[in-house]
């Protein structure tokens, strides 16, 4: 496909957001029952719900314009998921509280990756006129933003200070 338009490009990174989703769902939910750390692994079960719903939300959006968000595969969140897996899940910690600290580190840099896409997202749809949608994408955007916000109140309430004794 070549993108030689704003709506060409909205298009392909509905694709890629979509992508990216599902990847982050598989790892999130590995994280969760990795966690050991009881309001963590709630919050990643609430993370896991939330990409989810974008994923859900995504594809609303994709059927609206006649477009299937498959097929797509975003290599970007494939490095990330696989550093998630390789830091936080396989690795061996001396300490719950220093394993819980590092997979706060990695669900962080999944919602990162969300955030600019979803930001990315709502800005062509707004250029777009595309109401409905950007309605959609700023409610799946501040959903990242609380998911972040979350993990951060998580390592700076406790856990990171656990990780240090």
């Amino acid at each position: 496909m070549s993108i030689d338009t704003l709506e060409d490009l909205y298009l392909e990174q509905l694709k890629d957001i979509h992508s990216a989703n599902k990847q982050a769902l598989d790892v999130t939910n590995e994280m969760a029952e990795a966690a050991t750390n009881t309001d963590l692994a709630d919050a990643l079960r609430a993370g896991a719900d939330g990409i989810q719903d974008g994923i859900t939300a995504i594809e609303k959006i994709s059927e609206g314009h006649d477009e299937n968000p498959s097929g797509e595969h975003c290599k970007g969140m494939e490095g990330l998921v696989k550093e998630a897996r390789a830091h936080a899940i396989e690795e061996t910690f001396g300490e719950d509280a220093t394993k819980d600290a590092m997979i706060i580190t990695q669900y962080q840099r999944l919602t990162h990756y969300a955030i600019a896409g979803y930001g990315c997202l709502a800005a062509f749809a707004d250029r777009l006129e595309l109401d409905n949608d950007l309605s959609a994408l700023k409610a799946c955007l501040d959903a990242s933003y609380d998911g972040d916000r979350t993990m951060t109140a998580l390592a700076t309430g406790g856990i990171n200070k656990s990780a240090v004794t």
